[in-house]
């Protein structure tokens, strides 16, 4: 089974739409986003609340894991109640909480305090300050992942990005190096919002792979198998990876050289990184 340090699609789907949590497990998604922030509105939160921890407790055991839930920004009226459920929810097996809008080290490390180690946590960076403390947030205890927030971030800072986020490239960046320099996987990229552009979702998600991201983050059930395809290494990658395995095992770990191109350390961690991401989802 896929684990959320490892899944390179994050499906989305309302906590106040019960009905719809196996159909987004069986979507072929690596893990699914239970959402009590944006997909529910003020007056329903309470009430979603409840959907979620009786849909919860109906899914199988053996795909909790695979659930997270978004719960409402620290500071927000709604917060220590969504604490309080995942708190319980994190006993039952779920997977991991998304922090939308995390800036504060303090709101990460007592969300991951509540649920405990056996629940990952993954702070959502959305904003100018959560971009500024990205390091130490990818550093705290609990941490799996980091998320971008694409679209508020952009709200966050009054940009007006093209279709390819080009301006969104250091934020990308710094993003990437955060994790790596934390040990953690590779961050998880943001949305597409036009389900129906399925050429732009392969442009984005090209994008993410290209910048280092190892997931994205799905609205929609169609988005799911675009994306995988896209963030997987192709068959000729894994070919070519395989080749660079063998030819060094046959020059005893030395330098050489495969379709004339010298074939060093550097190339060698590639080829490894590539045959070892053959599986995700």
């Amino acid at each position: 089974m896929t684990s959320i340090a490892s899944a390179r699609t994050f499906l989305f789907v309302p906590a106040n739409r019960p009905e719809r949590y196996v159909k987004a497990l069986a979507s072929g998604a690596g893990a699914v986003i239970i959402d009590l922030e944006d997909a529910v509105a003020p007056d329903t939160k309470g009430a979603a609340r409840q959907q979620l921890a009786d849909g919860f407790d109906a899914l199988h055991a053996t795909e909790r894991p695979r659930v997270l839930v978004r719960i409402n920004a620290a500071g927000t009226p709604w917060h220590t109640g969504d604490l309080a459920l995942v708190e319980m929810l994190a006993k039952r097996g779920l997977g991991g909480v998304v922090l939308p809008k995390a800036e504060a080290v303090a709101d990460v490390l007592q969300l991951a305090a509540i649920v405990g180690p056996g629940c990952a946590v993954l702070p959502m960076i959305e904003s100018a300050s959560g971009f500024a403390a990205r390091d130490v947030l990818a550093t705290c205890a609990g941490v799996t992942r980091l998320v971008f927030g694409n679209l508020d971030f952009q709200a966050d800072l009054g940009m007006a990005c093209g279709p390819d986020e080009a301006e969104l490239q250091p934020v990308r960046l710094g993003l990437v190096l955060a994790s790596r320099l934390a040990g953690l996987p590779a961050p998880v990229d943001g949305v597409t919002p036009a389900t129906g552009d399925t050429a732009q979702l392969q442009q984005d998600a090209a994008r993410s792979r290209r910048s280092g991201f190892g997931a994205r983050l799905c609205i929609h059930p169609t988005q799911v198998a675009v994306v995988q395809a896209a963030l997987a290494p192709t068959k000729a990658e894994r070919d070519w990876a395989q080749r660079v395995m063998d030819g060094s095992r046959q020059a005893g770990g030395a330098v050489f050289t495969l379709d004339g191109r010298m074939v060093d350390t550097p190339v060698l961690r590639l080829a490894e990184r590539t045959l070892a991401d053959e599986g995700g989802q």
